[in-house]
């Protein structure tokens, strides 16, 4: 980590201690503005008189959130334009950061980690099964939210680590006078993937204290992927698609170990009323199995939360408050029926027909049925505190911020494998209570011996955060061109988190990934000042000119002290035109799974780029690496997934990175109420902490020449000398070089009558110019801009959002679109069938009749011509992108509110 001088940050709370007194001893009447009028804005800790920031701020109102018809934060904060990569939701089964379930927002695809998530301002803690690395957005009561500010800067130097790519600051109601209850019921226009949610929400204030809280339910269902997606497709015979299986068979996918036919591959009788002796070469085509009918294209979720949010005034001058928020998430997946793999038989077992010694390569137990996953996950988090006015101008505020999240989660059909072995070995079943076990074809394991091998898992963890903050803020002395606004503050932090796997999971003798307990913590204390000089006033052009400076000086237990600092610009040219810029510098330290989480496994869908290396039209330096690796003319790759090594590593160093914004916004004079944004950023992370996932690894490796690059040293990957199938793949974190990202947002505002509606209008639209990554110092650099990463998600160079909302008497109609533009899949060859994917538009229509002054009746359309996502070859699942396209389809609601 770079470190900064503390000098710095000394002489700096220098020049905000010393005038104080001064200050204190000033009439109220000379100061610039009332305190009552005075706001915040997100990316600073100023009191301002105007929602203004040289950073780039995009905010959602509560009215945009109730008229887009989404359910949760993580729906409208994963459709923003910034956003991109990928982040868990509930069409996503993949792990995300320690936890099944867990909902995240990913600013510029920068990574969850590196998008701070507060709440009215204050950090959240950690949510999912534990040892988690971002905040779970299930926890957040959209019923209480008043808006969202999504700051599109680093915001280090304010708030301190985490804020690399930005930061979402959901702002909760602050009073509620009287009672309104809310009901919503959707689902797909075949009826299923149902939604259903109950809100309350009822408050009260009089002159000395307001109090505001809130009660709801949400069951979402689920929708099956063979519903969606029928199989998983690929592109077997050149220019056709076909429906392709998992390479782990139903009877027994086996090698031949010895004898004359050693190396050749077999399969084990597929028909449950057939042959339990029988075996026949291997042939993908024929044995593979369905995947799909076993797996969710949306997984199904229930949410209750409960909220308190009240505040008292106990003197003129000093205000005590509090802010309680629960929330209870039950959800689960479905998973395949688990596999079996690379168990020994000799040639005398008496269940091995073949009279040769012969390893079992992939046996899924389907006799078991389907696993389940599930999590029971419990957040909570309170904060008390005080604040107050000195001298009526001068804020300041003391708060203690205390969140605990707890999770059991776990797996159903899991096989013990001691148990196994208990069956298998002839010398030792048929006695003692021990059934022997026939895994060599399909139908032949009894119930006697599923009921011995089967059990359910279940695992513990959670995340704990604890801070003390103190801030305040106010104006230091005035300038010929207005007041010198500070803020200045102190924090200690302490972030702990654990996960405890199933004691037989961590043993290893249980036929799933293997995981080891992750445990840490660590604690650090900070101190910040931020100011912003008033350089020019009514100049000729210059309205106003202003230069906003802020240090944070931060000390970890775990890795030193680090500072960050942040000069921002802002450029009032004249009433219609304003100018802004900012230069940032942040910092992330490993988060504690990162750091501590131990070693583990998981089966990740992955590309072999030697898949049918040898047909017509195949990449040539692929195809002679390929080669020169040992694999045979018609090597297929054996299924979709990779057995892959994740996890934790203790070598990780923290990573820094410097941000660049600069831009305008633009109140069109010849157009009355039009306005619009550009603005661009720039962001360069230095000893990024990244994962790199294994099909690009693969890649990069094989389109070097003669297998150059480091990705093909056997530490990130290996092949079964039979075979040639890849049989180890490492995807552990490390601190790559470098990553950059940069590009550009703009955005148009407009209010209008249109034939007597009130008309509303709003566009917001990204482009990613570049987004590149450096693995290590002296390596080329990997572009993701304008790709599919196949693990990733998508890092499309255009993204935007469009919105329309008319009213008029008692109606109003809201329209918006979502664009999501074309891609490249990273992983697959030009001409391959899935190799680009089309850019997709998805229009969402909502309207709302008022009743009255207490009924409110909705009802809408999301997805409203039934988008399909298109085939991603690399896809992740349902044939396609999960991180980035609906799967949803066609999503019918309706809505009813009363409120007295």
């Amino acid at each position: 980590m770079q470190r900064r001088p503390l000098s710095t940050l000394s002489l700096a709370i220098s020049l905000a201690l010393v005038p104080t007194s001064a200050v204190v001893a000033q009439d109220n009447q000379t100061q610039a503005t009332d305190a009552d009028e005075r706001i915040k804005v997100t990316g600073s800790r100023l009191q301002r008189k105007e929602a203004d920031s040289a950073a780039p701020v995009q905010v959602f109102t509560a009215e945009d959130i109730e008229v887009s018809g989404v359910t949760s934060v993580d729906a409208i904060l994963q459709k923003m334009s910034a956003s991109a990569g990928f982040a868990g939701n509930q069409s996503n089964a993949y792990w995300t950061g320690n936890g099944y379930g867990t909902t995240q927002v990913n600013l510029r695809g920068l990574g969850i980690n590196r998008t701070l998530v507060l709440l009215n301002g204050r950090r959240v803690v950690n949510g999912g099964t534990g040892a988690n690395s971002s905040v779970d957005l299930n926890m957040i009561p959209m019923e209480m939210i008043a808006r969202i500010e999504v700051l599109k800067d680093g915001a280090s130097a304010i708030y301190g680590a985490d804020a690399v790519a930005g930061v979402v600051n959901i702002i909760t109601k602050k009073s509620y006078d009287g009672f309104a209850i809310e009901g919503r019921v959707g689902a797909t226009d075949e009826g299923d993937g149902q939604d259903r949610s109950v809100n309350v929400t009822f408050g009260a204030s009089n002159d000395k204290g307001r109090v505001i809280a809130s009660v709801g339910y949400r069951t979402a269902e689920e929708i099956n992927m063979a519903d969606q997606a029928g199989c998983a497709l690929a592109e077997v015979t050149p220019g056709k698609l076909s429906c392709v299986g998992s390479s782990s068979t139903n009877g027994g996918r086996a090698t031949i170990l010895s004898g004359p036919n050693a190396g050749d591959r077999i399969n084990f009788n597929q028909d449950p009323n057939g042959d339990g002796d029988f075996f026949e070469p291997y042939d993908g085509a024929k044995h593979n199995s369905d995947s799909f009918q076993y797996l969710n294209a949306v997984n199904p979720i229930t949410n209750w939360n409960f909220s308190v949010i009240g505040d008292y005034q106990l003197t003129p001058d000093t205000m005590a408050f509090a802010e309680v928020i629960y929330n209870n998430r039950k959800s689960d997946q479905l998973a395949t029926p688990g596999t079996l793999r690379d168990i020994v038989f000799t040639a005398d077992h008496p269940t091995n027909p073949t009279g040769e010694d012969i390893r079992l390569d992939r046996r899924r137990l389907l006799e078991g049925g389907p696993r389940t996953f599930f999590q029971d996950v419990n957040t909570f988090r309170t904060v008390v505190g005080l604040s107050g006015y000195l001298q009526g101008t001068w804020e300041w505020e003391v708060a203690y911020n205390y969140g605990r999240n707890t999770a059991i989660d776990g797996m159903t059909n899991i096989v013990n494998l001691e148990r196994l072995a208990q069956g298998l070995d002839a010398d030792t079943c048929g006695s003692n209570g021990i059934p022997c076990i026939d895994l060599l074809g399909y139908g032949d394991v009894s119930q006697e011996a599923l009921e011995h091998i089967l059990f359910r898992t279940t695992d513990n963890g959670g995340n704990e955060q604890r801070s003390l903050t103190a801030n305040i803020t106010g104006e230091l002395f005035e300038l010929p061109a207005g007041w010198v606004p500070v803020a200045f503050g102190v924090e200690q932090r302490k972030e702990k988190g654990w996960r405890h796997p199933d004691s037989s999971i961590a043993a290893g003798i249980m036929n799933t990934n293997q995981a080891e307990p992750i445990e840490g913590s660590y604690t650090v204390n900070e101190v910040y000042v931020e100011t912003a000089l008033p350089i020019l006033r009514d100049a000729p052009l210059a309205q106003s000119l202003d230069l906003e400076m802020a240090y944070r000086y931060s000390d970890y237990d775990t890795f030193g002290s680090d500072g960050n600092y942040k000069v921002g610009l802002q450029w009032q040219v004249s009433d219609s035109l304003k100018v802004r810029a900012t230069q940032s510098t942040a910092f992330r330290i490993p988060n504690i799974p990162e750091l501590f989480g131990g070693v583990a496994e998981g089966n990740l869908t992955t590309t072999d780029p030697c898949d049918g290396w040898d047909q017509a039209g195949a990449n040539p330096t692929v195809a002679a690496n390929c080669q020169a690796d040992g694999l045979p003319a018609g090597y297929t790759q054996f299924g979709s997934t990779v057995l892959t090594t994740v996890g934790g590593n203790p070598n990780l160093k923290p990573e820094d990175a410097e941000t660049f914004t600069a831009g305008f916004v633009w109140d069109v004079s010849f157009v009355e109420n039009l306005q619009l944004t550009v603005d661009y950023y720039n962001i360069d992370v230095k000893n990024a902490i990244q994962t790199i996932p294994g099909s690009t690894k693969l890649s990069v490796c094989y389109n070097s020449q003669n297998m150059s690059h480091p990705f093909c040293n056997p530490e990130h990957f290996t092949r079964d000398d039979l075979t040639g199938e890849i049989n180890f793949l490492s995807a552990q974190p490390t601190n790559a070089a470098t990553e950059n990202v940069s590009g550009i947002d703009m955005a148009l505002f407009y209010q209008t009558n249109l034939a007597g509606w009130n008309s509303d209008f709003s566009w917001n639209v990204s482009y990613l110019d570049e987004y590149t990554f450096a693995p290590f110092a002296g390596a080329d650099e990997i572009e993701y801009a304008g790709y599919i990463t196949g693990g990733r998600g998508s890092y499309t160079h255009w993204r935007s959002n469009a919105n329309a909302t008319f009213a008029k008497d008692d109606w109003r109609v809201h329209y918006s679109v979502q664009y999501i533009g074309g891609a490249d899949d990273i992983n697959a060859s030009e001409g391959d069938i899935g190799a680009q994917a089309p850019s997709v538009f998805y229009h969402n229509l909502q309207g709302s009749y008022f009743m009255n002054s207490n009924l409110t009746l909705s009802a809408g359309v999301n997805n409203l011509f039934d988008k399909d996502a298109p085939f991603i070859q690399s896809w992740t699942d349902a044939n396609t992108d999960t991180m980035t396209y609906d799967l949803l389809g066609r999503q019918v609601y309706f809505k009813v509110r009363y409120s007295f």
